[in-house]
């Protein structure tokens, strides 16, 4: 056998560890791959006598690069989602039943937007003009506040879901099985900067 068999092995798994890469879903296991990647070019750089350009790699390519894409992945795949404090306004003392559908549409919510790997921020808002007020500055990409009541009966009283971002809406739109909220898509006005 030739002592040199194992830098073939470390040379079939560089493009191996890539394909993995470009297919892979999960974004978050996208950034380990990526790592491997680049520790195996490293070491492929490294043990062929570039010593300087597997330094290089191992310190650039791989550290700062995952680095930078972590902070990226982990601040792009955020829905942040404003709601009234204690999920309802003019009421401090929220009855358990009003406090448990809440609870339950935003554990749907979550549950919708954890399948693509996102993750919910709730945010919460004194009024429901500050709510509102959010939205359209673009603060948050979607609202849940109670619907009006029309009529004072025994029954839970629903939210409404209003929300800026088409895809957002779409998915919520298709996937949400929460029968306790109602879903409005909004189109935001464009805010110019003045020059």
């Amino acid at each position: 056998m030739n002592d040199n068999s194992y830098i073939y092995v470390l040379v079939a798994l560089l493009p191996l560890a890539a394909c993995m890469l470009v297919f892979q879903v999960n974004p978050y296991h996208a950034l380990l791959l990526r790592g491997v990647l680049g520790a195996i070019a490293a070491l492929v750089y490294t043990i062929l006598g570039a010593g300087d350009v597997g330094l290089t790699e191992a310190l650039m390519g791989t550290l700062l690069a995952i680095t930078l894409y972590a902070v990226t992945v982990r601040s792009s795949l955020v829905l942040r989602l404003g709601v009234i404090e204690n999920g309802i306004e003019n009421d401090a003392v929220s009855d358990d039943k009003k406090t448990g559908h809440f609870k339950q549409l935003i554990d749907d919510i979550r549950a919708v937007f954890k399948k693509r790997h996102m993750r919910l921020e709730v945010v919460p808002y004194a009024t429901s003009q500050a709510l509102q007020r959010a939205l359209m500055e673009k603060e948050v990409h979607a609202t849940c506040s109670p619907q009006e009541q029309l009529e004072k009966s025994g029954e839970v009283q629903p939210y409404n879901t209003t929300i800026r971002v088409r895809r957002v809406y779409e998915i919520m739109e298709t996937e949400l099985a929460s029968p306790g909220t109602t879903l409005t898509y909004v189109n935001t006005p464009e805010i110019e900067e003045k020059h």
